[in-house]
């Protein structure tokens, strides 16, 4: 008589590897690897380009005469290079910007997430996303034929000591209101993501305790999405410290330690625009200041980043 053997799930051989890997996967993996491998060596590449001319730019400036408070003039014939000056024009354009920026573009990131309906955010996400797009030397004009004479011809020259002066052709205080304008986009899309990440659970638990909109969205809603918010922010200020054609254009070219408004300045990046594109010799101390210069604007955002990485794990807030 035949007999029937009944085997158990729990007898019968069973792995959830795969016996052998299909090429397509082992091809996916290999390019997600250069790409990332792509990524570091590109970084270690900018790094080695600046590092090797800085030292050569030592080899005939000293450091503690580098940072000293003496005039920024590399290109002159009895030059002396004081970057303090072009430190300062790059603070005075960077907190301009951020005084028009960063509020805006919380404010923007506020209304989409928690006031505009689904309607109006179809209208000013794609606004927003033009914003962004509209290429930078199109702002430059924009500040320097239409923002710098109107508040030059605009200028409130009541107001007592060097603020009542009217400006010349080119100042701050344009650059910084235009260039504030075009980190506005950056600022509320980023905010605006990390909003919409919070849990609506959230909301309708504040709601439910008899919360105002107003106050759900600045006590429950902003506290949540805060390390978002941070990075929104560093993102905005790192474009600001590392933008070059609207300051170039609207700025001036006067190395100055100033933050008052009406005041030219100029920027390190600003600097590196004009002096790179300009007739330097090669292999000179002049040649050299410019990778001197732009060393130091690398260190000053890397620093700014590292920061905003310390900020965003402090203040990060985690759902399941």
């Amino acid at each position: 008589m035949a007999t029937t053997t009944i085997i158990s799930p729990t007898d019968a051989p069973f792995s959830l590897e795969m016996k052998r890997n299909r090429i397509g996967e082992k091809v996916i993996v290999a390019w997600l690897f250069l790409a990332a491998a792509l990524a570091v060596l590109i970084t270690i590449g900018i790094v080695v380009s600046l590092i090797l001319p800085t030292i050569d730019f030592f080899r005939d400036v000293s450091i503690f005469q580098f940072f000293s408070m003496e005039p920024w003039a590399p290109l002159f014939a009895n030059p002396t290079y004081g970057v303090v000056h072009i430190v300062a024009g790059t603070a005075a354009i960077m907190l301009y910007s951020s005084i028009i920026s960063l509020p805006a573009g919380l404010g923007s990131a506020i209304y989409m997430s928690e006031y505009a309906g689904p309607r109006m955010r179809k209208i000013l996400q794609p606004l927003l996303e033009i914003l962004e797009g509209i290429p930078t030397v199109v702002y430059g004009i924009f500040a320097l034929f239409f923002v710098g004479p109107l508040l030059k011809d605009n200028w409130p020259t009541w107001l007592p000591g060097k603020l009542g002066e009217e400006p010349g052709f080119q100042f701050v205080l344009a650059a910084g209101l235009v260039l504030g304008v075009m980190i506005i986009p950056t600022v509320a899309s980023v905010a605006y993501d990390s909003m919409n990440a919070v849990p609506r659970a959230l909301r309708e638990a504040a709601y439910g305790l008899g919360s105002t909109r107003m106050q759900v969205a600045t006590r429950v809603v902003v506290p949540s999405a805060l390390s978002g918010i941070i990075a929104s922010f560093v993102l905005g200020l790192s474009r600001a410290v590392g933008e070059t054609i609207v300051v170039l254009m609207a700025a001036g070219a006067i190395a100055n330690i100033t933050l008052w408004p009406n005041d030219p300045i100029l920027t390190m990046t600003a600097f590196i625009g004009r002096t790179a594109t300009g007739d330097i010799s090669t292999g000179t101390t002049a040649y050299y200041t410019v990778f001197a210069v732009g060393a130091l604007l690398f260190l000053t955002t890397l620093t700014v980043n590292m920061i905003a990485i310390a900020l965003v794990r402090r203040f990060r807030e985690v759902y399941e």
